[in-house]
């Protein structure tokens, strides 16, 4: 049974990023429907998979990584406005019974993503 996870890593700080807000919506035409929004935990993951089951579906989908709010949680002072606020990662799922793993490497000013495992 496929599913959808991610993991969030600060690599400013050298630590996983807690309590990022992350939203997951998916593409249908020219709109996007939000499906769910989860904060990561101590591991910078979420608690549970954020796609699986029947929501778990060939299409175009979109994770927005709430960074701005993040580094403020962190104390971390930034100008305004800020390079990076919401990193938004646009990814298309075509193999429902794989794992999709959608990890980023964030920092103020910059971020990297791929396909995990």
């Amino acid at each position: 049974m496929g599913r959808l996870t991610t993991h969030v890593l600060d690599t400013a700080l050298g630590q996983p990023a807690q309590n990022l807000r992350i939203e997951l919506f998916q593409k249908e035409g020219g709109n996007l429907k939000k499906i769910s929004q989860i904060r990561t935990n101590a591991d910078g993951r979420s608690d549970a998979p954020l796609l699986e089951g029947t929501e778990f579906e060939i299409g175009i989908f979109q994770l927005n990584f709430h960074a701005g709010d993040y580094f403020d949680r962190c104390s971390i002072e930034l100008p305004e406005p800020k390079f990076l606020d919401e990193v938004i990662v646009r990814f298309g799922i075509s193999d429902i019974e794989a794992h999709y793993h959608v990890p980023i490497l964030l920092s103020p000013y910059g971020y990297s993503t791929y396909r995990g495992s």
